[in-house]
């Protein structure tokens, strides 16, 4: 067996810790003057946000929690928290969104006078806020879907406020209160668009699915093509985290190895397909055949 033990990865403490801060303060800020200008669409974008505050923390107690240890019982580590941690977040921006639209549905029903020039001061703010905090999370949205989630619910956010902003500039030129109503339901679609990828990513990664960058036909083909295997079977490729792949399965090496052939591996796996821990298998049939000294993977 061979084992890859170095699951480094890049700390996002400061990032998180100034987009709780910021967007604490801006949700409070959002309420406040969402009640004052009887703006639904505020008022939905601070529920929304606040949801978002609360995102973030679960997004950096898992990665935290993560880091602990394998011990005896947990012998992988905690490293699933991040997987549970993105599931959780999915839920909470479905959750509410169906707030928002309900808090809409009311603002039909009963409209009420607006002020716009309220509602696109505060969602100004919003949008530098929420566009800012993006930023903090964009490049390590590409590989770790924990960080992807913290990403989405910012980016989204950032393109609901914007539209928040142009609301209030149409309510003020047009004095029509069912925009902003209406723009709540359009920031509910926003989210729904934003939480399905996440829900149905960490869905399948927390049911060992093969992770979406990762080819197991390709990863098969290269172990075939490996020099000495003759055949490869139980062949298993899951995340052990949002960051981590881990791979198992049996190679058939009639002509027997030594150490360094299953290093080679382990090393051209990690460099080729990014599987940082891998468990390798060899069964090995001698019958008449010679045994030939390892002579390095080609």
């Amino acid at each position: 067996m061979a084992h890859d033990h170095s699951h480094g990865s890049q700390n996002y403490g400061k990032a998180f810790g100034i987009g709780i801060a910021l967007n604490s303060i801006y949700v409070a800020v959002e309420l406040y003057y969402g009640f004052v200008a009887n703006s639904s669409a505020l008022l939905a974008d601070a529920g929304h946000n606040a949801s978002d505050v609360f995102s973030l923390i679960l997004a950096w107690a898992a990665i935290k929690i993560a880091t602990k240890r394998p011990s005896k019982r947990y012998t992988y580590g905690l490293r699933k928290t991040t997987i549970l941690a993105s599931m959780i977040n999915g839920l909470i921006i479905i959750a509410a969104a169906g707030l928002i639209a309900w808090d809409a549905i009311q603002k039909f029903q009963n409209p009420a006078e607006i002020s716009g020039n309220i509602v696109m001061i505060v969602a100004a703010i919003g949008l530098v806020v929420n566009t800012g905090t993006a930023f903090l999370f964009w490049k390590g949205s590409k590989g770790d879907l924990n960080i992807r989630g913290a990403f989405l619910h910012m980016a989204a956010d950032a393109g609901v406020t914007l539209g928040v902003l142009l609301g209030g500039l149409a309510i003020k030129y047009t004095g029509l209160t069912w925009i902003d109503p209406a723009l709540s339901l359009v920031i509910v679609l926003v989210i729904l668009y934003s939480a399905w990828g996440l829900l149905r990513d960490s869905v399948k990664i927390a049911i060992d699915a093969v992770p979406k960058n990762i080819d197991i036909d390709e990863v098969e083909k290269y172990l075939m093509n490996i020099e000495g295997v003759e055949e490869v079977h139980d062949l298993h490729i899951w995340a052990m985290s949002t960051t981590e792949t881990a791979l198992s399965t049996h190679l058939v090496v009639p002509d027997g190895h030594e150490d360094q052939f299953l290093y080679d591996i382990r090393e051209q796996l990690h460099d080729k397909f990014e599987i940082t821990h891998t468990t390798l298998q060899i069964e090995q049939e001698f019958g008449d055949k010679e045994y030939k000294p390892y002579q390095g993977l080609k």
